[in-house]
């Protein structure tokens, strides 16, 4: 199995991202075939990653796939394509801090216990000096089944505080494999959900990885940090496929169906293994999905099952794009930050007449988030496609966290009562907040609530979900795109 290391932080902000992209930069100019990979749900980390290595990042989301497909989703990711020679996660939160009253599900160290890879810790070192024996002395013996190999010390003053902060871990044994010094080249502009995406910074994204690369390259000894990631331990999984995940759910859904027995909802979601085409024409059904600055949130397994399913994948910028791909028959509109490029959407109005008229005409949409608030009549004051009654607007308060949803009707998606596992992550909010009967009963720390909208056409939500677990919905969205 692919050599593999997991950069983990002590806290937020510690720096993960920083040295995690910096890693893979460094590895890759090297001449080694990097596989970067995020724990948890988040979009924007993973666009550094690819930036950094040329492949598509993935993420380790346990509680959004469940445990069980976290090492085969690793097993893919670096087999898809070039075989990787190296793979680097980059960690959530703090080590230990996982899906909120969970335990350890979802967390690091959990992510890093189902790969059986070793941990690099990284350690904002800006105001300590002994104490950091004890910090790390403390995330060592936390979880013995955890392997931290060594630490990456980053905001370091100077090479005296290098010094003093090596001096004091040397009597605990955990080997320091780089200190880093902050320097304003490579810092990440953020805003409300985090950091900027590459696509809207690309030409400086580009030159900061650039100056990043060399700098991890100068401050961490990058010999000893592959020897310990080829020293991780066999994965003994199986790789995850888009298209024997689609067989083994519709053969799942097709015994619930002739067993009789089993809830309507868990007889949902019915594949189709062969690839779906059109009845009449016998071609791939084309799902047109939303692409550019405005619109980069979307997991690649959801992508690869739609292909897998029988479509025709075709990406198109609704900032720039005057129409629809020709002969779109399925729309899925992702996530992003269409708040941040209201106004440009606005002024591209061939475009959200295109959508509407798609809409109109009876053709499934699929939106997530950013897709809702594009759907909708009106984002902070400037006209949206109209295909929705919301009135999107940024607000101050942030909706944050993982739920369990159920379906509340049928959709091109979802079939009514489907049970699945999602994420928000937003500080927009749109009036109305749902429809009769809504996208979702979302369910979160014993409280329930209506969310998104929903029809026979159309499944609009704030929920992200990670297909790779519900693998029967893309087959549904590709049917309902053929016509079927």
């Amino acid at each position: 199995m692919t050599a593999r290391l997991v950069i983990a932080g002590t806290t937020s902000g510690a720096g993960k991202t920083t040295v995690a992209s910096g890693l893979m930069a460094a590895f890759t100019a090297r001449g080694l075939t990097v596989q970067g990979a995020k724990v948890g749900p988040d979009f924007i980390d993973p666009s550094y990653h690819a930036l950094a290595t040329g492949r598509p990042a993935r993420n380790l989301d346990a509680f959004l796939s469940g445990p069980e497909l976290v090492p085969g989703l690793l097993a893919h990711a670096c087999a898809d394509g070039t075989p990787a020679d190296l793979a680097i996660v980059e960690g959530v939160m703090g080590l230990y801090d996982g899906a909120s009253g969970r335990g350890e599900l979802a967390s690091t160290a959990h992510v890093a216990k189902l790969t059986r890879s070793p941990v690099v810790l990284v350690v904002d070192a800006a105001s300590m000096a002994r104490s950091v024996a004890a910090l790390v002395l403390g995330y060592k013996h936390y979880d013995l089944g955890v392997d931290i190999a060594g630490v990456i010390l980053n905001k370091v003053g100077s090479s005296f505080h290098a010094d003093l902060l090596r001096e004091a871990l040397e009597p605990i044994g955990v080997p320091v494999l780089g200190a880093l010094t902050r320097d304003e080249r490579v810092e990440t502009p953020s805003r409300h959900l985090g950091l900027v995406p590459v696509d809207e910074r690309d030409a400086r994204a580009r030159g900061a990885q650039a100056v990043l690369a060399e700098r991890i390259a100068e401050g961490c000894d990058l010999e000893a940090l592959h020897r310990i990631a080829r020293g991780a331990p066999d994965l003994h999984a199986t790789a995850w496929d888009p298209v024997a995940a689609l067989a083994a759910d519709a053969g799942t859904a097709a015994r619930a169906a002739g067993a009789g027995s089993a809830p309507r909802g868990e007889r949902a979601l019915a594949a189709v293994p062969d690839p779906v085409r059109h009845a009449a024409t016998g071609a791939a059904p084309v799902v047109a999905y939303a692409a550019g600055a405005a619109f980069t949130f979307r997991y690649a397994e959801n992508l690869e099952l739609l292909r897998a399913a029988g479509a025709e994948l075709v990406p198109f910028d609704p900032l720039g794009d005057a129409a629809l791909p020709e002969g779109t028959d399925g729309l899925y509109l992702g996530g992003g930050f269409p708040e941040e490029h209201g106004e440009a959407l606005a002024a591209n109005a061939p475009m959200r007449a295109a959508v509407a008229a798609h809409a109109a005409a009876g053709r499934p949409i699929a939106a997530e988030c950013g897709g809702l608030l594009y759907l909708g009549r009106s984002l902070d004051g400037h006209e949206m496609c109209g295909v929705l009654p919301g009135e999107g607007r940024l607000g101050k308060r942030l909706t944050l966290g993982y739920r369990e949803a159920t379906a509340g009707a049928d959709s091109p998606l979802w079939e009514a009562g489907a049970a699945v596992r999602g994420h928000e992550f937003h500080y927009s909010t749109v009036t109305p907040e749902t429809t009769d009967p809504p996208a979702w009963a979302l369910r979160s720390r014993g409280r329930e609530r209506s969310e998104g909208m929903a029809t026979p056409t159309v499944h609009a939500s704030y929920l992200h979900t990670h297909w790779a677990a519900f693998p029967g919905a893309a087959a549904r969205f590709v049917r309902a795109s053929a016509g079927g």
